[in-house]
């Protein structure tokens, strides 16, 4: 089993920034691919962004411009930092990890952008 603990979740006001983290208990993975999703109470959860096992991204339509993702190759570790952040940014921001066919969740960590 892979923790996926995440850090960086706050309070923020309309155009401020956040980075959020994610660091895996384990080191010596086989990941394909390692992501940030999010969630609104009573929506479905929704890619963020995502980068690929040979270093390619992809980004949701609404953030491109304002959020990049990165990763620590060493340490499997993967970051998203988020840029002009908007009230419509508000919501629970998941870690994924896709391992071997597998997904790997984190807890959640609450962003909450104020107008």
């Amino acid at each position: 089993q892979v923790q996926l603990p995440e850090s960086g979740g706050g309070w923020v006001q309309t155009g401020g920034s956040l980075r959020l983290s994610c660091s895996p208990s384990r080191t010596a993975l086989r990941i394909d691919a390692m992501g940030w999703y999010r969630q609104v109470e009573g929506q479905q959860r929704e890619l963020v962004a995502v980068i690929n096992i040979d270093g390619s991204t992809n980004l949701a339509d609404s953030v491109k411009g304002r959020f990049t993702i990165s990763r620590n190759k060493l340490r499997n570790s993967v970051y998203l930092q988020m840029n002009s952040l908007t009230p419509e940014d508000t919501a629970v921001y998941y870690c994924n990890y896709r391992i071997l066919s597998r997904e790997f969740w984190g807890q959640g960590t609450q962003v909450t952008v104020s107008s």
